[in-house]
């Protein structure tokens, strides 16, 4: 190896020393400069450019395993599912005690009739069992007439639907949706008190044009996770055509999603509309609703 080879391996360690070495000298070259800023900025230290951002650390939320239980325990704990849980449990226990009801009232009769050969002892423990288990019996009947009588809340009973699985495409849409139906809720809500200038029929059209488009949307969600369960199940020459039917039918759901914003938009900007502006902006709201209604139209018989 000649000496010319030599240098230039020895240049070329000595540059990729400093290369490795440069974030020090950046990080040097940024507490120096601290020295002469003023006293308010002193204190705030700049990163430093040539170092890498740390990652982001990572949510239980983003793991869909994590996502899949949490929605499952809200399913558990609904208010609709706890009082099904209720009555099934009441039910069973009636059932129960008329069964042991019935038992002892037989044992007891048969006793009577010197069908078989009991003891006057025997007898009577069966007559007081009848009538304990009959009370119980009775008591688990209130019990499950009581359940039966009993009526959800208002906000529990307009719950919407479960969201698709995290691993399906339309998750993410459908939790747009959801949001999107709470604003307009709180909008419309407010546009249909007694102070707003917007009539009450242009607030209930909005209304009832929204749950259709929400209806048919949340159809459409519904077709794209039967292909995905195709697609997963399906074989490998089949699965590109079923990919492609999936993204044909997501940008439709996101076409009626941007839509349904529209409306809220328009809903929003009447809101928040004085006297003057108000006939432009009930304009704009019975436009978003006839444009809205005409996608749930189209959804409808697409489906």
């Amino acid at each position: 190896m000649g000496p010319g080879r030599r240098d230039f391996d020895e240049l070329a360690a000595k540059l990729e020393k400093h290369i490795d070495r440069l974030p020090d000298y950046a990080q040097r070259a940024q507490e120096k400069l601290q020295r002469y800023l003023p006293s308010e900025q002193a204190g705030q230290r700049a990163p430093n450019p040539l170092r890498r951002p740390a990652p982001p650390r990572p949510s239980f939320t983003s793991v869909p395993v994590f996502a899949e239980a949490r929605s499952k325990w809200e399913r558990w704990n609904a208010p609709a599912a706890k009082l099904e849980r209720r009555k099934r449990r009441a039910s069973r226990a009636v059932t129960l005690w008329l069964l042991l009801t019935l038992l002892c009232g037989l044992f007891a009769v048969a006793g009577g009739l010197h069908f078989i050969v009991v003891g006057s002892s025997s007898e009577y423990l069966a007559v007081a069992g009848a009538v304990v288990f009959a009370t119980l019996g009775v008591r688990s009947g209130l019990r499950l007439r009581q359940l039966n009588r009993t009526e959800l809340p208002a906000a529990d009973a307009a719950r919407p639907p479960k969201l698709p699985s995290p691993k399906s495409a339309a998750r993410a849409p459908m939790e747009r949706l959801t949001e999107g139906e709470e604003s307009l809720a709180e909008l419309l809500r407010q546009l249909s008190a007694p102070s707003s200038l917007v009539g009450g029929e242009s607030v209930e059209d909005a209304r009832k044009t929204a749950a259709e488009a929400a209806t048919a949307l949340r159809a459409l969600a519904e077709r794209i996770q039967a292909i995905e369960r195709a697609r997963d199940s399906a074989p490998a020459a089949d699965r590109k055509a079923l990919e492609s039917a999936v993204r044909n039918l997501l940008e439709q759901l996101n076409e009626g999603l941007d839509d349904y914003a529209t409306l809220i938009a328009a809903a929003g900007r009447a809101v928040a509309a004085g006297s003057t502006g108000m006939a432009q902006s009930k304009e704009a709201l019975t436009d978003a609703t006839d444009r809205l209604a005409g996608l749930a139209i189209a959804l409808r018989e697409v489906s």
